[in-house]
């Protein structure tokens, strides 16, 4: 376990710090989460349990202890000065002022603990115009040009997973890494700085570069693409499969699994972007194809080919695929109050040398804090004193 020996303090909320925190708690990393007295709002959505936690909740938190804490109280700045004196990286995605309230700011850490390192996301950064403002998945989104890109000129849509909350978990979990290694070097901690906006800019990064370089506007086109074709969801005849085919031999063995075998030699589909300007025409054609087949024979058919493309699934379609289950992707672990196993997909990678932790359910509410307390010192006197105090 890479990470083992590593002591993590989350104080994220949702998913850019907790999922952070939840890379590094699979491959060993010791993460506390830190809760209000009764739990945070985010525990609380979309519930599937007894106790209302919920499905992000079970995903976000795995593997992580709980201490239930009031961290602007005086006592609870004790208990934070002495989490933080034993800690090794600290996650908060929260508010340059909200971190400065309550302590946690990098300069206050790091008077206590020089080694300390802070991952912190925002939605705009700390500095700008914008900086102060608060954000969530979905203004990264609007704010990158994905929106209005995606849908139709009528209407934008946004995309239902929180993509940019992802990435900037994934972006921040990388910056911890990099700062324990330069630790190793220096000694010295350092600060992590995410946002959703610089996530959400980077991932559309291609577009933005074509605008400034071609200058083209692009207007959304549905669920084909600027620089490929035909890529795009297609009606069988019992339900919808998807195409993304992109390069010249891709587009030659689809040409000949269709039976229009010239539209290789056609200018007006010479290369991937031409294929992406004339796409309406290729999947008209495409669509023709499928729906005389249902999407199971599409699918093999075209797999017989090469060709990429898959079978549009619901949600509750998903993780029964044969496919999912050869990969060991689903890690079922059980939760009290919850009508069945948790079905929780963890990094979805694997290194040849060192393994995840064993998979670990998503702690209850305080389910640790007395055994997170008595280690920085608190006896079951002074413990039972803080919950009196409601402390935590």
């Amino acid at each position: 376990m890479p990470l083992k020996g590593i002591r993590v303090l989350d104080f994220g909320r949702y998913i850019a710090g907790p999922y952070c925190a939840a890379l590094l708690a699979d491959y060993g990393a010791d993460v506390i989460r830190i809760e209000a007295p009764g739990g945070n709002d985010d525990r609380y959505t979309v519930p599937v349990a007894d106790d209302g936690s919920g499905a992000m909740f079970m995903q976000m938190n795995r593997a992580k202890r709980c201490l239930t804490l009031k961290p602007g109280s005086p006592e609870g700045r004790e208990i934070v000065r002495r989490l933080v004196a034993a800690a090794d990286v600290v996650i908060a995605n929260l508010p340059h002022d909200a971190l400065l309230k309550l302590g946690l700011d990098y300069d206050s850490m790091s008077a206590i603990n020089p080694r300390i390192i802070l991952a912190t996301a925002s939605a705009f950064g700390s500095d700008g115009p914008l900086a102060s403002r608060v954000g969530f998945d979905a203004v990264g989104q609007a704010m990158s040009g994905t929106v209005h890109l995606t849908g139709t000129a009528d209407q934008p849509y946004r995309a239902q997973v929180n993509y940019v909350d992802f990435g900037t978990a994934l972006h921040c979990a990388f910056g911890v890494m990099l700062a324990l290694r330069e630790r190793e070097a220096t000694g010295q901690g350092q600060c992590v700085s995410g946002s959703l906006l610089g996530t959400a800019l980077a991932m559309s990064n291609a577009l933005t570069i074509d605008h400034a370089l071609n200058g083209i506007d692009r207007q959304p086109i549905g669920n084909r693409a600027f620089s490929s074709g035909p890529t795009d969801v297609f009606r069988t005849r019992d339900g919808w499969i998807l195409t993304q085919i992109v390069g010249a031999p891709i587009f030659a063995r689809w040409a000949a699994l269709v039976e229009r075998p010239e539209l290789v030699d056609d200018p007006l589909y010479a290369s991937d972007i031409l294929r992406g300007d004339n796409g309406t025409e290729l999947s008209a054609i495409m669509q023709r194809w499928c729906i005389e087949r249902t999407s199971a024979d599409a699918i093999a058919e075209l797999a017989d080919a090469r060709v990429p493309a898959a079978p549009v699934l619901r949600a509750g379609e998903a993780l029964a695929q044969p496919q999912v289950a050869a990969m060991g992707l689903v890690e079922p672990v059980g939760y009290p109050g919850a009508p069945g196993s948790i079905p929780v997909i963890r990094a979805p990678i694997r290194l040849s040398a060192s393994d995840k932790v064993e998979p670990t359910r998503a702690p209850q509410v305080g389910e640790h804090s007395d055994a997170i307390l008595s280690e920085l010192g608190y006896d079951a006197e002074a413990i039972s004193a803080l919950r009196t105090a409601r402390i935590i």
